[in-house]
């Protein structure tokens, strides 16, 4: 939510920062809460924070291929390494200065990026040379300067976005042919999303979709006419500020219009418009996903501006037009053979789990229970790997999940874990791959796997410190970052201690974490902070590492935080999510108010400082919980709320 750059977010959290502390540091500090502490360790502090100072590090790696991929060393070169058998070799030198995302598929040529510039949230600009790989030079490919977008094709043709519109070369030294000539700055985007799709609807700056053999490309067109404006003014470098206009929809007002074309990169003259559902033609309406399943069928998903149903369209490619005779509901996964899909869809109980569908009448359930499965991660011949809260490991009971079970006593919501179904049309076996691999140390993974699905990287981001590993099957083959250094750091400071519980409410087991203060004497009174944000399908209680704001204030100040996931929130089913539907600023604010009482009854809560503070929704939650008088709240701090659904932009 916002229309800020990198730079004023940067400051404008600073500035938030300071606002606060000024407030709540009075009341974590008058009265003192603490006698002197016994541990002589120093506490992480705010200019730790603000530094970065015990920050983890990340390994940023590239796929190139299914047994192949690059990095960065500490020198600046990129090293290519070969699987299974970890062989590494140099691929780009150090004074290049390569960016490992922009290989092209041959492996033999990648894209220079220099002079980036940062648009919204997503998108920049930026100028680019072709290094040739092989001969390790660079060659002139008379790309022009300020690309919005570029991309390779299977077959290393480029095709790129200047000044709205997008321009094809078949060669990296061909000329270049414009695909599009309408694109106008504010008014007319092709092959990239105007503010609102980028910020709201694809959160990416690409809108154009190479299909896997390089044959056709498809596009977006976004046209603003009709669409009002807003201005700001914008103090960059110059003596006089600039005023910044853009697109902006609000509430009940006009949509841009947007449409999709398919073009063959053999006659890119021709553009072939992909027309939406029948029922959404004449109305209002968002594209909000492209997928190309093979070189002749592209999936397309479609929603009315109400956003309550999707539409899923298969266009086929049958005597040089496109078609599109069959609908359906929301995102695919596509199986190998292309004739059917998976998707996460809710269970009869209202739970998201995995699907297969073959047609709108033939759908199968895969996964079930009173839990969810988050994403669907990747799909091989045989095996279909998924991220869910399934497993009840810190702090509930632990299970590990070889095979499906149909009746969960309890689930952690706060759990992210990686499942494999093996071969599920013979075997209804559901394997954890992750539960039992680092038990303390890893309950929230994310997975990105190679080109085919034989290798995949895991990222454990908690509850200690993240790792990064490299896998096949189940063997583990490097470790990529353990962050050894960081760990023994943190051994030298006054950590909090974070904890996680549930309450019963309204008929719902919700979850809430708590940072305490390290040391805790539970016969002090201590002031407590709740941070929140509660919007729709979101979620603040996870087993995430962080060192963050609130881990400052828990160590230094000796502040409880405490964060909570009321109604409205994600990852427990639609009944709890739902709850809140045009409902906004009712269930959620209740529920906040309601945990809040609950901790002001604990021995060890001053019931008299008890502050609340949130960011965007969370101003907003927070501006509607002050007002509504409750007095559990002394004090609440609002940064960037909503304060009227009219100034919201209308997605």
């Amino acid at each position: 939510m916002g229309l800020k750059s990198g730079k004023t977010l940067c400051l404008g959290l600073i500035v938030c920062i300071v606002g606060v502390l000024a407030i709540v540091l009075p009341l974590a500090l008058l009265p003192p809460v603490e006698t002197a502490q016994d541990d002589d360790k120093p506490t992480f502090t705010l200019a730790n924070y603000l530094e970065g100072t015990y920050f983890p590090q990340s390994f940023s790696m590239s796929w190139i291929s299914d047994d192949e991929y690059i990095f960065r060393n500490s020198s600046g070169a990129i090293y290519r390494k070969k699987l299974p058998l970890l062989d590494e070799n140099l691929f780009i030198p150090s004074m290049v200065n390569a960016t490992i995302n922009f290989v092209s598929p041959s492996k033999g040529y990648t894209l220079l990026q220099t002079s980036r510039k940062k648009g919204w949230r997503h998108s920049y600009t930026a100028d680019y040379q072709v290094f040739d790989i092989i001969n390790q030079e660079i060659i002139d490919a008379f790309l022009p300067q300020t690309i919005q977008y570029i991309a390779w094709s299977s077959k290393d043709a480029l095709a790129y976005v200047l000044k709205n519109n997008i321009y094809l070369k078949h060669t990296v030294n061909g000329t270049a042919v414009p695909i599009t000539t309408s694109g106008e700055e504010n008014l007319i985007f092709n092959g990239i999303p105007d503010w609102l799709y980028e910020e709201e609807i694809f959160s990416s700056n690409v809108a154009m979709w190479w299909s896997p053999d390089g044959g056709h490309l498809a596009f977006a067109q976004f046209n603003e006419t009709g669409v009002e404006c807003i201005e700001y003014s914008w103090y960059g470098e110059e003596q006089y500020p600039k005023t910044i206009s853009i697109p902006y929809p609000k509430s009940g007002t006009n949509l841009p219009k947007v449409t999709l074309f398919v073009v063959n990169v053999s006659n890119p003259d021709t553009h072939q418009k992909i027309e939406p559902p029948d029922n959404l033609a004449d109305k209002d309406h968002y594209l909000s996903a492209v997928t190309w399943v093979n070189e002749t069928r592209l999936c397309v998903q479609w929603m009315p501006r109400h956003q309550n149903v999707s539409y899923l369209a298969f266009c086929d490619f049958n005597s040089n037009i496109w078609k599109c005779p069959k609908y359906g509901p929301s995102k695919p996964y596509f199986g190998p053979n292309n004739t059917e899909y998976y998707r996460v869809l809710p269970n009869e109980q209202g739970y998201n789990h995995v699907h297969r569908i073959k047609s709108p009448e033939d759908s199968q359930l895969l996964t079930n229970g009173s839990w969810e499965v988050m994403a669907i991660v990747f799909v091989t011949a045989n095996n279909l790997y998924y991220i869910s809260n399934q497993n009840q490991t810190f702090p509930g009971t632990s299970h590990l999940y070889k095979y499906y079970i149909s009746n969960q006593n309890q689930t952690i919501p706060g759990t992210s874990h990686l499942y494999k179904i093996f071969d599920y049309t013979k075997n209804p076996k559901i394997s954890c791959v992750t539960c039992n691999l680092k038990i303390k140390r890893c309950q929230y993974y994310n997975a990105y796997f190679s080109l085919k699905g034989t290798y995949f990287k895991l990222l454990c981001s908690g509850p200690g410190v993240p790792m990064e590993t490299l896998h096949h099957a189940n063997s583990e083959l490097e470790i990529l970052e353990d962050n050894k250094e960081l760990e023994k750091k943190l051994d030298e400071l006054q950590m909090p201690i974070v904890k996680y519980h549930s309450l019963r409410m309204h008929g719902f087991d919700l979850w809430y974490q708590l940072i305490l203060p390290p040391n805790l004497n539970k016969n002090d009174k201590h002031p407590l902070l709740l941070e929140v944000y509660g919007g729709p399908g979101s979620r603040k209680v996870s087993y995430e590492f962080k060192m963050d704001w609130a881990t400052y204030l828990a160590s230094t100040e000796r502040v409880i935080v405490a964060r909570f996931d009321g109604r409205g929130t994600a990852y427990r089913g639609n009944k709890l999510m739902h709850a809140i539907y045009r409902r906004l600023g009712t269930f959620e604010v209740e529920d906040q108010i309601s945990v809040a009482r609950e901790f002001s009854k604990w021995n060890y809560v001053d019931e008299d400082r008890i502050a609340i503070w949130g960011w965007s929704y969370g101003g907003y939650l927070t501006s509607m919980v002050l007002g509504a008088g409750s007095g559990v709240f002394k004090c609440g701090i609002a940064v960037a709320p909503v304060s009227s659904w009219m100034y919201y932009a209308l997605v």
